[in-house]
C-alpha cells in the first residue's frame, strides 16, 4: 500500500482533481450570476454556440464544444422540452438544433449577467492572468487530447 505522504501528494499535485474542483467551482459562479435568467451556465454555453451558427449538425456541435455526442443529445432533449430549440434539418440530411424565439430571448435576458460575471473573473484574476490561464488550459486539453 502506499503510504500516507503520497496519499497527501495524491490530493496537493493531481492535474485532474485540481482542474476538477476548479470547474466546480466556477460553474458555480457562473450559476450563481444568471440564476436569476433561469439558465444555467451549461445552458448558456449551449445556446451561445447553437447561435453562433458554426456547427452543421448535432456531431459538429459536439465536437465544436468538446463534448459527448450522447450527453449533448440529452442537454438538447431538455432545452427542447423548455421550448427553447427545435431541431432544423441541416447539411446532408443531418439534423442541428436551432434556438426558437424563447432561446433567443433565454439567451439575450441572460448575456448582460454573464458579461457580468466574465468581468468579475477578468478582474479578480487580472485581464492579463485570465489570458494565459485560458491559453495554458488550451495547451492542457491539447497534451491530454
Amino acid at each position: 500500500m502506499a503510504s500516507r505522504e503520497e496519499m497527501i501528494d495524491i490530493h496537493n499535485m493531481c492535474a485532474c482533481s485540481h482542474i476538477r474542483m476548479a470547474s466546480r467551482a466556477v460553474t458555480r459562479f457562473y450559476d450563481e450570476a444568471l440564476r436569476s435568467s433561469g439558465l444555467k451556465s451549461t445552458q448558456f454555453v449551449l445556446l451561445a454556440a447553437i447561435e453562433a451558427g458554426e456547427a452543421a449538425s448535432i456531431t459538429d456541435l459536439a465536437e465544436l464544444i468538446d463534448i459527448e455526442r450522447t450527453t449533448l443529445v440529452r442537454n438538447l432533449q431538455l432545452l427542447r422540452k423548455e421550448g427553447l430549440v427545435a431541431p432544423e434539418k441541416g447539411m446532408n440530411g443531418r439534423q442541428r438544433p436551432l434556438l426558437t424565439k424563447e432561446g433567443i430571448e433565454a439567451l439575450e435576458a441572460a448575456l448582460p449577467l454573464w458579461r457580468q460575471a466574465q468581468s468579475e473573473i477578468e478582474e479578480r484574476l487580472g485581464y492579463g492572468s485570465w489570458q494565459v490561464t485560458r491559453r495554458r488550459l488550451g495547451e492542457l486539453r491539447k497534451a491530454v487530447g
